[in-house]
């Protein structure tokens, strides 16, 4: 199915929604996006209150993905660095396909959408992003042009005795 990508969309309750409703859909699939199944969509909304209010504030940036019919499919979350020295690169966070979708060449696409949006800022020269080891999802950024850049051992804990390297990977775009 293709998905038709939008940067900085606007924002109305038809597209909190279907974030809303993709994240707790990918987080319930076992998708490493912060919490641990199962949640709610009350359980997501402050966290996506959080990112919204970061957008409001100009700090984050979006890209959502949509299938034909309008429904939010995919996203991702660009954030921007304060620090003065780091100014150069952001922050991919939240990325998020429709279970559904993924193996089926989504998640490439909306990585492709999130390097494009990055280029369009301007002064950015790269992305970086953080993902929990133990999934094969720096495998998958791998396939997507990142090089994985550093790893903390056993950094994120998803439940008692059940930790997972943070890993840090990084997509140059010149």
């Amino acid at each position: 199915m293709p998905l038709t990508f939008t940067f900085d969309p606007v924002v109305d309750p038809a597209l909190r929604n279907g974030i809303a409703e993709l994240w707790t859909d990918v987080s319930n699939a076992g998708g490493a996006v912060g919490f641990v199944p199962p949640v709610t969509m009350d359980d997501i909304r402050p966290e996506l209150v959080k990112h919204l209010v970061a957008m409001a504030e100009g700090r984050h940036r979006l890209v959502v993905g949509r299938d034909p019919d309008g429904r939010v499919r995919a996203c991702a979350f660009l954030a921007l660095n304060t620090h003065r020295l780091m100014t150069h690169w952001v922050w991919a966070y939240t990325v998020m396909v429709a279970p559904d979708l993924q193996g089926r060449g989504a998640g490439r696409a909306l990585m492709e959408a999130v390097a494009d949006a990055a280029r369009d800022l301007d002064g950015i020269e790269a992305v970086r992003l953080s993902c929990r080891g133990g999934l094969g999802l720096e495998h998958f950024y791998a396939a997507c042009g990142y090089k994985e850049v550093g790893r903390v051992p056993d950094a994120i804990r998803v439940a008692p005795g059940d930790e997972r390297d943070d890993i840090t990977m990084l997509l140059p775009l010149h």
